[in-house]
């Protein structure tokens, strides 16, 4: 029985991983789709999101079942309940992708990013798909060390975001209002991103050590 929920529960964790592997793809082509104007890319974010929700949900789906029919012991319940904390988290990063991808259709067929800001956002998106290619590392493995390297490493995304803020409040900034709003709600998104990497992070290390690390200060709830 005990063989059966060991099985069980590295279904799951694989589950997460796949899940996460999602977020990547989904940032990835946002990004490109925004930089290039890129219609039929963002479309194709917008329709995979739907894949993402169908396995956040199949993952809870099994997750209750195996709460019910098992009597799990404190590391695996905490497993199955910060699990659901996990998905949860990668269901807004694709939810996040997805606002990337919607504001790159919407200014199709021009870019939404004005020229100073392409190298920045550019940055901003490797950096979000580097993040969460770690994750999807960490979750594979539950590796508690790296996701402790995860949450502690949170300032590159920070720093540029910081970045874009003042190219856009620059007094040469020839783009106008719309434009300034594009590209600040683009930052936001890009930086909460990162935020639910570090949220997955501190859920891991929750998972294998019983102690919830703080949350940075940066990281809304």
């Amino acid at each position: 029985m005990r063989t059966h929920f060991a099985d069980s529960l590295d279904d799951l964790s694989c589950g997460l991983a796949s899940m996460c592997g999602l977020t990547v793809t989904a940032m990835s082509e946002a990004t490109a789709a925004l930089l290039d104007a890129d219609l039929r890319t963002a479309e194709r974010v917008l329709d995979a999101n739907t894949d993402l929700e169908r396995a956040a949900s199949d993952w809870e789906h099994k997750s209750f079942s195996l709460l019910a029919l098992q009597a799990p012991v404190a590391h695996d319940l905490r497993f199955t309940v910060g699990g659901l904390h996990i998905a949860a988290s990668l269901q807004r990063m694709g939810a996040l992708a997805v606002h990337i991808a919607k504001i790159a259709r919407l200014r199709h067929p021009t870019s939404a990013v004005p020229p100073e800001a392409r190298a920045v956002v550019a940055d901003m998106g490797r950096t979000a798909v580097a993040r969460a290619t770690e994750t999807q590392v960490i979750l594979r493995h539950v590796d508690s060390a790296h996701a402790q390297e995860l949450v502690a490493a949170d300032t590159v995304m920070d720093e540029l975001h910081r970045r874009l803020f003042t190219v856009t409040q620059a007094q040469q900034w020839p783009h106008g209002v719309q434009a300034a709003v594009d590209i600040t709600l683009l930052g936001r998104f890009y930086e909460r991103f990162c935020d639910h990497t570090v949220e997955i992070g501190r859920r891991i290390i929750f998972l294998e050590t019983g102690r919830l690390p703080a949350r940075p200060d940066a990281l809304l709830p």
